[in-house]
């Protein structure tokens, strides 16, 4: 269980813009969902420098709502879990195997983290994700309903099943992607909780191992209502709400910095080289 004494519902809240209602209800959940994927960036500058980032209510606090930092999956959609039962909402963890540009489902570990909320008075459960880093990811939360499509603040998504040799079912999350006019695998889970610690298993390896990707280059995402802009190594990718898609390279780390924090809100630590 999370230290739930050192986090801060308020000031989550208005980190995040929210000033709607607090109670435990659908309109609540989908509200603060999307509030939190438009305020608060993804990025994984820790990792660059071979160090986990701390899961701690308290250390979230400060990097995500006090310092002007993102975070990537297990550091947001921890925040919005402590956010959410601090609301009255029941939430448990899950995990995912990313298959968006795999070979195969099972190519790759389960190393991504959702959320499954569970919201009175509704038949179905909700899966809540702030901390997918692409542009398939969700902006509101999906009902966990499969022959659906849904669309999330101009965002459509699905659900269907994947067949495989387990013994639970295998939900993939699909994105629509307008440019190939096709749905596209996202990544795939069951629907077995897992606990906290094992997501800090999971945050360790993908920070540490040599073989991350994000221990590898830069990677950063922030969406906004008139854009989704991402930083890749040093490529920057700028998609507007509208589908037109620019391109430029960065060149060199002064441009880099400066990018990173005047355009994605990220104040870059001293001794991390964002271009190396």
């Amino acid at each position: 269980m999370y230290d739930t004494e050192r986090f801060d519902l308020d000031a989550y809240l208005e980190r995040i813009g929210w000033e709607g209602g607090r109670r435990a209800d659908l309109a609540t959940l989908r509200g603060v969902h999307l509030a939190h994927a438009l305020s608060l960036p993804f990025e994984n500058l820790e990792p660059l420098s071979g160090t986990a980032p701390s899961l701690a209510p308290a250390d979230l606090m400060a990097k995500l709502v006090r310092g002007r930092r993102g975070g990537y999956c297990y550091e947001h959609n921890t925040l919005l879990r402590l956010a959410l039962e601090g609301l009255g909402l029941t939430v448990s963890g899950l995990a995912g195997r990313v298959v968006l540009g795999a070979q195969s489902v099972e190519s790759r570990p389960r190393t991504h983290m959702m959320l499954r909320v569970t919201v009175p008075g509704e038949p179905q459960s909700y899966l809540a994700d702030v901390g997918f880093g692409a542009g398939g990811a969700l902006l509101e939360p999906v009902p966990l309903a499969t022959g659906e499509e849904h669309d999330g603040a101009g965002r459509r998504h699905r659900f269907v099943l994947l067949p495989h040799d387990g013994p639970l079912e295998l939900w993939a999350l699909q994105a629509y992607d307008r440019d190939a006019r096709d749905w596209v695998n996202q990544y795939a889970f069951t629907l077995e909780p897992f606990a906290p610690s094992d997501f800090e298993v999971f945050n360790w390896h993908v920070a540490t191992n040599p073989r991350s990707p994000f221990t590898r280059r830069p990677y950063l995402q922030r969406t906004t209502p008139e854009r989704h802009l991402a930083l890749d190594g040093a490529t920057l990718v700028e998609t507007r709400a509208d589908g037109t898609v620019s391109e430029r390279k960065l060149t060199d780390e002064a441009q880099a910095r400066r990018v990173v924090e005047e355009e994605f809100g990220i104040v870059v630590p001293e001794g991390i080289t964002l271009l190396g």
